[in-house]
């Protein structure tokens, strides 16, 4: 479940027997800075010690990869993993690493399933299905952040895919399918087709105009605002349709929010 403390907000905030817990997996961070602080090596030694063919290659990978950032490192450790499982024919590791207690470590699925190149887009979205709706807010974000280069690689199938979680009763697929396709994103590339065409994107968005929930609509606002980087005039124009065809509060939300750059 997610952590209801708090946490820090430096990392020098953070006590000593909160970190030696993060660094062991024994508890899911409370925010991003503690998110941050997490050792990956110390991570990696604590979930592994009893696979030790997965750690002996881990801390090599580790030792050698030492100038990547943290989003970086925590992205290769899933690659790494889902390579070291192909190759020991390890078909209960995706269950081992979703169904762990620490949110970092689930992370690390979210990779390995995206990484599979036995699944082609459609079955990768399924498969991140349990992850998108974590309880934990870092392995939902992680969930999309994973699968957009597979989006970004072939547009067309992962909107139309995308756009059945639009209409889903769960607020986190719908806000992966808005999150997950965003022109620019948070942490992530930039999907240049929607840049340029963000009308690409509607399928998705439609539905989600005047979303129930705040988590949804901060990120179409967020998405709308993006396009109007780019496009402006096509997002205008969208926000004025939605406003005299969706005389609610929550699309006025949505549309200030679009529009507060311009």
């Amino acid at each position: 479940m997610e952590s209801k403390r708090k946490g820090a907000r430096k990392l020098s905030e953070i006590p000593t027997p909160i970190l030696n817990q993060l660094n062991k997996g024994d508890i899911e961070s409370a925010n991003l800075m503690e998110w941050l602080a997490i050792n990956p090596l110390l991570l990696v030694q604590a979930v592994f010690k009893n696979r030790k063919k997965y750690l002996t290659v881990l801390e090599k990978k580790l030792g050698e990869s030492k100038k990547l950032s943290t989003l970086q490192t925590h992205q290769h450790i899933g690659y790494w993993l889902y390579e070291i499982s192909t190759k020991e024919n390890d078909s209960q590791l995706l269950t081992f690493l979703q169904t762990y207690k620490a949110d970092a470590v689930r992370c690390w699925a979210c990779y390995v399933v995206c990484a599979n190149i036995n699944l082609n887009l459609t079955q990768k979205i399924k498969a991140l299905e349990a992850l998108a709706t974590d309880a934990h807010f870092g392995v939902r974000e992680l969930a999309w952040m994973a699968l957009r280069p597979s989006i970004a690689n072939e547009l067309t199938v992962g909107i139309n895919e995308l756009a059945k979680w639009s209409l889903h009763k769960n607020e986190n697929l719908r806000r992966f399918a808005s999150e997950c396709t965003r022109p620019r994103g948070v942490w992530c590339s930039h999907i240049n087709a929607l840049k340029e065409n963000p009308e690409l994107g509607l399928d998705i968005l439609e539905p989600l105009k005047s979303d129930s929930s705040k988590y949804v609509r901060d990120s179409v606002g967020n998405w709308l605002n993006d396009a109007a980087k780019t496009q402006a005039q096509w997002v205008k124009l969208c926000c004025a349709r939605w406003q005299n065809e969706s005389k609610t509060k929550e699309t006025d939300y949505i549309i200030k929010r679009a529009l507060r750059s311009l």
